[in-house]
């Protein structure tokens, strides 16, 4: 036996260490205060409200994350390299919870319900981690690569602007814009008769070209940050070929401040500290549907988190036992309660950092725990956050499209290992999941004349190809609890 330390337990030195875990925080910041920004705005909360709400994100982000990576007792943390975030599973159920009932009496609602799954998860969490031997590698990569390809759209969005909202592909003519508006406000005041009674929520089309959708100059940073973290990956040696991904940001960054893309008014803007106080709007209240809801939710991130997990084993080479995986899961559901108590919302694994790992090659859970530590500072320093957050998405964007792919890449790995010369049944296992997996991404809208109460469990493509997978893999090949079985599901990298 040798005592030579697992490459996912070593500690490098604290300079290496403070860089990559740097890197790792400046990967997920786009995603992690995405949430806070669309729940606090669709709360119709205050300006400085909003803004707690991206500094309690970040704090709880990197508390989680030191559960989550450092562990805590033999209970919690899967001691992996691993970075909590906000799940974007759960926007969609807040986004509504808060339309129907906005402003701080709709927060502590939302809270409440966010504390009470999370305790449920906890809970459940042991039961969910069983479902392992449902995932052997012909599951496991096709769900790896449908959260590749599923986190695709993200890196794209990111470099040429969002498909809804200001950086939507096209907007209303102006011109149309203001005539109708005339109208309107002239039928309005009596100013014109004769008009027909306007149909609620009338509106113009939207034909118009949008400049600031895919805007050229925009797409060249992001193919710059493109070339260079592939020639650092190719060309750098040691230590800087591994940190590609954050030189790439740098020099992207760099060209967007001297195109005036980039500035620092929100750095001047923002104080130097601001204490995360829990139950900042009051004290959460609890509705049974919105628990139930929101426990639906958990339920899909920890099938989600299974998958993440899976992917850092085949990754580090560390083998995923049940105890471990319900280890990850509980935590998930710890760091929901923290979140609700902290003023913020469920957490997972992000699967961005997931493909930073397979990109780098670091294999250390400690290079998540300085990440950890960096994000607990950018929550209690305002100030060092605004700075990180000025980064430009479409500098993010050429970044995304290396570490997500990654992802997919992971996946398609796992998958060569398949059989499916002999046993041609598995095609049809990745062909229908990945198709399904496919279906909110082409078709967002698929689930319109459905019931509401179903929509948090069907608009994850990552769940429907999960889902998928784990059915059909049990009716052609079975499913048995025996120990090859579980070695093929979570430690596929044992060779």
């Amino acid at each position: 036996m040798s005592d030579k330390v697992h490459p996912a337990d070593e500690v490098l030195p604290p300079p290496k260490l403070f860089t990559l875990g740097l890197q790792h925080v400046l990967v997920m910041y786009a995603g992690a205060v995405a949430v806070p920004l669309i729940v606090g705005r669709a709360l119709k909360l205050e300006p400085a409200d909003v803004a707690f709400l991206i500094s309690a994100d970040l704090f709880v982000c990197g508390i989680v994350t030191l559960i989550q990576s450092l562990g805590a007792t033999q209970w919690f943390g899967i001691r992996l390299p691993v970075m909590m975030g906000v799940t974007f599973a759960a926007v969609g159920p807040m986004v509504a919870m808060a339309n129907a009932n906005g402003g701080t009496e709709g927060a502590r609602a939302i809270f409440g319900a966010i504390i009470a799954a999370g305790i449920i998860s906890i809970l459940i969490a042991p039961f969910v981690s069983r479902m392992l031997r449902f995932f052997p590698p012909v599951v496991t990569g096709t769900i790896i690569l449908v959260i590749g390809v599923s986190l695709m759209r993200i890196g794209i969005n990111w470099i040429f602007g969002n498909p809804v909202g200001p950086t939507a592909p096209q907007l209303v003519d102006p011109a149309h814009a203001d005539w109708l508006k005339a109208v309107t406000d002239g039928a309005a005041s009596g100013a014109i008769s004769g008009l027909p009674e306007m149909p609620q929520g009338l509106a113009l089309a939207a034909k118009s070209s949008n400049p600031l959708y895919a805007a050229p100059g925009n797409i060249v940073i992001s193919a710059i940050v493109l070339a260079s973290i592939l020639l650092i990956a190719r060309f750098g040696r040691g230590f800087v070929a591994n940190i590609a991904v954050l030189l790439g940001i740098v020099i992207g960054a760099v060209i967007a401040i001297a195109l005036g893309k980039m500035n620092f008014d929100k750095v001047a803007d923002a104080s130097w500290f601001g204490l995360i106080t829990p139950f900042h709007f009051g004290m959460p209240t609890f509705d049974g549907v919105m628990i139930l809801t929101m426990t639906l939710v958990m339920i899909v991130v920890m099938i989600e988190s299974t998958g993440m997990f899976l992917a850092l084993g085949e990754m580090t080479g560390k083998r995923v036992d049940q105890p471990a995986l319900s280890a990850g899961l509980r935590t998930d559901g710890l760091g929901t309660l923290i979140g609700g108590i902290f003023n913020t919302f469920p957490y997972t694994s992000f699967s961005q950092n997931v493909g930073l790992v397979g990109v780098t090659g670091i294999r250390s859970r400690f290079v998540c725990v300085a990440g950890g530590l960096i994000l607990i500072v950018l929550g209690l320093v305002p100030k060092m956050g605004a700075l990180v957050e000025s980064v430009p998405t479409m500098v993010l964007g050429g970044a995304g499209l290396v570490m997500f792919g990654m992802v997919a890449a992971t996946g398609i790995r796992i998958l060569a290992g398949v059989n499916f010369s002999t046993n041609r049944n598995n095609l049809f296992i990745v062909a229908v999941a990945l198709g399904m997996g496919m279906i909110p991404l082409i078709a967002p809208n698929f689930k319109q004349w459905m019931p509401h109460g179903i929509h948090p469990l069907i608009e994850s493509g990552i769940l429907l190809a999960s889902i998928t997978a784990v059915a059909l893999n049990a009716f052609f090949n079975g499913a048995s609890a025996t120990e090859e079985d579980l070695k093929a599901a979570a430690s596929t990298a044992d060779h």
